[in-house]
């Protein structure tokens, strides 16, 4: 159908053709770009621990909210900043997003789904888990997330609560 007299006609007439490009990549790929991650994902001390969906966990965590028995001095926000670290450490060693039992193992390890301790533990407790939750104190978080062995993050949470101390 063709258009009506008021429609305006462009200016430059198309000349029916435009670019494309090859219908595949000619020759191979080889990952020599900057900044290509070769040979898996490094790891050591304070690399932290990529997982897929990691923001999840707070989402989760958030659950935990009343159960958590916190001791004089502690603050949830700081518990939660510290666990969540180690829930995520535990679902990046699986290979998978977070999960509750992820952070129920977490919380549970550091005793914070039992009686909140009393005397040098609860000072320890408190010591670890001081300011987690300030953005600055990223390496506080990596430090409670290190502390735990990989030997024990594969475990149920009662078997790694029964195998770690803190």
């Amino acid at each position: 159908m063709a258009a009506p007299s008021y429609v305006p006609h462009s200016a430059v007439r198309s000349t029916g053709w435009a670019y494309s490009g090859p219908r595949r990549r000619l020759g191979p790929w080889h990952a020599n770009r900057p900044g290509e991650v070769v040979g898996g994902q490094p790891r050591g001390e304070r690399l932290g621990s990529q997982g897929p969906d990691q923001g999840y966990a707070l989402r989760l965590a958030r659950g935990f909210t009343g159960r958590l028995q916190l001791g004089a001095g502690e603050h949830a926000a700081d518990v939660m900043a510290g666990c969540v670290g180690v829930a995520l450490k535990r679902a990046a060693l699986f290979g998978r997003a977070p999960m509750v039992g992820d952070l129920e193992l977490a919380f549970s390890i550091f005793g914070f789904l039992d009686a909140a301790p009393t005397g040098d533990r609860l000072d320890e407790r408190r010591r670890l888990f001081a300011e987690a939750s300030h953005h600055h104190h990223y390496t506080e978080v990596r430090r409670i997330a290190d502390r735990v062995p990989e030997g024990v993050l594969s475990l149920g949470a009662a078997a790694a609560r029964d195998a770690f101390t803190v």
